[in-house]
């Protein structure tokens, strides 16, 4: 069984998201979106003038940063980020959840800011290139990759379904889509996602104060994990060994009740698993 979460940075962060390893310096770093921050730890890394959807690290160093509706590149010593994309998004969407694919591209999908109309996408960017793999999306979120990585999972959080395709790593290119998970009422709305090596996907449920475990080829719940937040909002594997679960979670929208019944909402958490995680991917272009 898994470990009891355990709270690693009480941030109160407003909407705490995207965490991704560095094994290199063994430390976690994650965004709060609508404050527009990037962390390393507790310590704030960077303060931007707009929305980070997600982030990765470059393989030459640095960080390589989806802004509203920008690709940016975020150099160490640097203080403004230089564009390397601009997208054509309508003005009532931003980018959100994404990460790095394992051959070095990164991912990114848009949502729309009131959550209600499917005017959102999932891009592809190779270092030159944008690539739309989807359109249609309302809420782009959890992404990841099976441990061969032929198999790319995804989650558009309003249809309740993580969705798997098929992956090409040499070109980029999904295909085959098909459902992997069916989350049903009451556990929450499937939000970020990360995979372990046995195949299976860890969830976080955003209002549903837990994390999940599944298994994508039966679709069958394996585990539940309960969180003190109410909005765990994404999840990854860090550590020395690649065992340990950290979940981000946010504070945004919650009412002062909410709030007293989850007062560790907006912190970050690690669990302690019998898992050994896929690594975070940095990006090659």
């Amino acid at each position: 069984m898994t470990n009891t979460p355990q709270l690693l940075f009480d941030v109160r962060a407003e909407l705490g998201e995207g965490p991704f390893w560095n094994a290199r310096t063994q430390t976690l770093h994650w965004l709060d979106i609508l404050n527009k921050r990037v962390y390393a730890g507790a310590d704030l890394l960077a303060q931007l003038d707009e929305f980070i959807g997600c982030a990765a690290f470059r393989r030459d160093g640095g960080l390589i940063l989806a802004l509203k509706n920008s690709i940016v590149d975020l150099k160490p010593d640097s203080v403004k980020p230089a564009i390397l994309a601009t997208l054509s998004e309508p003005a009532n969407n931003r980018l959100n959840d994404g990460k790095c694919d394992p051959a070095g591209r990164f991912l990114a999908g848009s949502m729309d800011m009131n959550e209600t109309d499917p005017t959102g996408a999932l891009y592809s960017f190779d270092g030159k290139t944008v690539t739309k793999l989807l359109s249609g999306i309302t809420i782009s979120n959890g992404l990841t990759w099976s441990p061969d990585h032929r198999t790319f999972y995804y989650t558009d959080t309003p249809t309740r379904q993580v969705t798997a395709f098929d992956y090409d790593l040499s070109t980029g290119q999904i295909a085959n889509p098909r459902p992997a998970v069916r989350v049903p009422d009451g556990l929450g709305w499937p939000d970020g996602m990360t995979s372990d090596m046995d195949g299976n996907l860890w969830i976080a449920m955003w209002g549903g104060a837990q994390v999940t475990k599944w298994d994508p080829h039966t679709g069958r719940l394996l585990e539940q994990i309960p969180m003190p937040a109410l909005q765990p909002s994404s999840c990854i594997f860090g550590g020395a060994d690649l065992n340990e679960l950290y979940v981000t979670s946010a504070r945004k929208g919650l009412s002062p009740e909410k709030l007293q019944a989850y007062p560790l909402s907006g912190g970050v958490f690690k669990i302690i698993t019998e898992a050994t995680g896929i690594p975070t991917f940095q990006f090659a272009g």
